[in-house]
């Protein structure tokens, strides 16, 4: 993540000593080599016979939201949580093997669509609504398109800012994961694919669709066939899956330029135009 370019050296340094710490405090075993994601550390442990990992990551708000979203979906589509340390940026989760980003881009696509159904249980009352988040976003989207140099046409925009209302009105409560995507979906015991790292919202599933497809852009020879895939799997009103997706797309693309990153406006461009048309 880009946060990374200009922070966290000193939550890293301490890692090591990190762990060993929490590894006593819930007198586990380690056993197996340590992996990463953009934000976090996992490593491998055990207490006796039982295995779990261990997720590390710098202590704070994220760790507190993180552990009340896997609370709140209980193992329905999504790891289980056995033990919080917000204090230590520590969360003891059950042991999941390979991510779903290691399978062909058609079985991921519809894997994602339904879990995507899967964690459609009634939301907390107090998440943000995937409404309000738009009606945020809206009020500013232009100014930073105006900052940034105006780096993609105006229509482009106003097909996003025209969007943008009828994304502000939404009677549905559901759960929504505001961080899906292949990569964040690992195989199971309980259940075949388990999602990881939730992002906790209330409203539109539809909301990270777009996350769905950017993110294995460039091994999709048609776009749309795609995003059909997961519209069906998810059953999603294909109108308004689409009016998220252009959305997100380029509410990401902005935030992309802003980071300095260089890959990911391509694929926004290309998804745009996919379903834009």
């Amino acid at each position: 993540m880009p946060r990374w370019w200009t922070e966290g050296a000193d939550w890293l340094r301490e890692l090591p000593a990190a762990v060993d710490r929490q590894c006593a405090r819930w007198q586990l075993t380690v056993v197996g080599a340590v992996a990463h994601g953009s934000n976090a550390v996992v490593v491998p442990v055990a207490r006796g016979a039982e295995e779990f990992v261990l997720r590390m990551s710098p202590p704070g708000a994220e760790v507190a939201e993180q552990a009340w979203a896997l609370r709140w979906w209980a193992g329905r589509g999504m790891v289980e949580v056995y033990d919080v340390d917000v204090d230590a940026g520590a969360l003891l989760l059950e042991r999941l093997s390979t991510p779903l980003a290691d399978r062909p881009v058609d079985e991921a696509v519809a894997v994602l669509g339904r879990l995507m159904r899967r964690l459609a249980v009634p939301g907390p009352d107090d998440a943000p609504s995937t409404a309000d988040l738009v009606k945020e976003r809206a009020a500013g989207i232009e100014a930073e398109w105006v900052r940034l140099g105006r780096p993609f046409p105006a229509g482009v925009l106003q097909a996003a800012l025209g969007i943008a209302p009828r994304l502000s009105e939404s009677s549905s409560t559901l759960a929504v994961n505001g961080d899906f995507h292949s990569d964040q979906v690992l195989a199971g015991t309980r259940e075949e694919w388990l999602t990881v790292d939730p992002v906790l919202y209330r409203g539109d599933i539809e909301f990270d669709l777009a996350r769905v497809l950017w993110t294995r852009l460039d091994e999709m020879p048609d776009i749309v066939r795609y995003f059909d895939i997961a519209v069906g799997e998810a059953a999603l009103d294909r109108d308004r899956a689409r009016d998220w997706v252009i959305w997100r797309t380029v509410d990401y693309w902005l935030w992309g330029l802003s980071a300095g990153l260089t890959e990911d406006p391509v694929r926004c461009d290309r998804l745009f135009t996919a379903l834009s048309g």
